[in-house]
């Protein structure tokens, strides 16, 4: 058999080889398609109203009332971001929804942490009952102490400061976050912190320096879930704004109006637009250890 023959047999063999895999592929992306085909239905759901809203921020107020809803902007510019800060009041409100928020959640995160280290890695008498009380905070709707709650603040003269919103929220994410937590120490070995008693080490050094270090990721997770809750809340801000000037950004976007009182759509929209790409970057950036604190509980360690 001469060289030319065996290459000319060969080739047969070389042609099929690849079709294989590739058989392989395209059966495996058919029956693929469904659920990509579902995955890219959800994203249109869930993404167009953002697309709709920046593209909103975008238009004037006669675009609004003259074209149609699903109409492009004629022209970009930032004249609505220009107005919603300036005129708006949008950048006064953003501060005092941090002044509000960082302190609640700092607040909420530790007392939190504590309670649960207490509840569930120390021994004393009645902590299971404790924490059923605890839990009983949880089933409270807010709706029915905000009142009351305006009552108190308003005798003991805080209601002109930002202080009835930070007590509030505080007050109200303490039980939720006390009940996680505990479940993120149920989670822990307890044999680290019966080590660490034996070689001398107190219940407080303990907390700080061997809980707090274990509960970081879960610390975080709890913190931007409860980040998230203050931030976005309206009916506590709403409650207990009785200046202007105190307004949050929630309430702020309820005041946004144009010079002759009607409501400034564009810039509503622009701010509603600040507000919601914040909180997406806050989030993208912090996905990972989200996840990594929504997982440390689930397992027994």
């Amino acid at each position: 058999m001469t060289e030319t023959q065996v290459i000319t047999q060969a080739r047969p063999f070389s042609r099929k080889a690849p079709r294989q895999p590739v058989q392989r592929s395209a059966r495996r992306a058919l029956r693929r398609l469904p659920i990509w085909l579902l995955v890219a239905f959800v994203l249109v759901v869930v993404l167009y109203p953002q697309f709709w809203m920046i593209m909103g921020s975008f238009k004037t107020q006669t675009e609004f009332f003259a074209n149609p809803t699903w109409a492009l902007p004629e022209q970009f510019n930032l004249d609505n971001y220009v107005y919603a800060f300036t005129r708006g009041d949008v950048a006064l409100n953003y501060r005092n929804s941090l002044l509000v928020t960082l302190p609640s959640v700092a607040l909420i995160v530790f007392l939190g942490v504590a309670a649960g280290y207490a509840l569930e890695i120390m021994i004393w008498k009645g902590r299971r009952t404790t924490l059923l009380l605890v839990m009983a905070g949880i089933m409270v709707p807010g709706q029915m102490i905000l009142v009351p709650l305006f009552t108190v603040y308003f005798r003991i003269g805080i209601t002109d400061t930002l202080w009835p919103m930070i007590l509030t929220y505080t007050a109200m994410g303490i039980p939720l976050t006390t009940f996680l937590m505990a479940a993120y120490f149920r989670s822990l070995p307890r044999e680290i912190f019966e080590a660490a008693t034996m070689d001398g080490c107190s219940p407080l050094r303990s907390f700080f320096v061997i809980a707090m270090p274990l509960m970081k990721n879960a610390m975080l997770t709890i913190a931007l879930v409860q980040f998230f809750s203050v931030f976005n809340d309206l009916l506590i801000a709403l409650t207990f704004t009785t200046r202007p000037e105190l307004a949050t950004i929630q309430v702020g976007l309820l005041s946004l109006s144009d010079e002759f009182g009607s409501t400034a759509y564009g810039p509503l929209f622009a701010a509603i637009s600040i507000n919601i790409i914040v909180l997406l970057i806050v989030f993208i950036f912090l996905n990972k250890k989200i996840m990594a604190g929504l997982a440390a509980g689930s397992v027994k360690g």
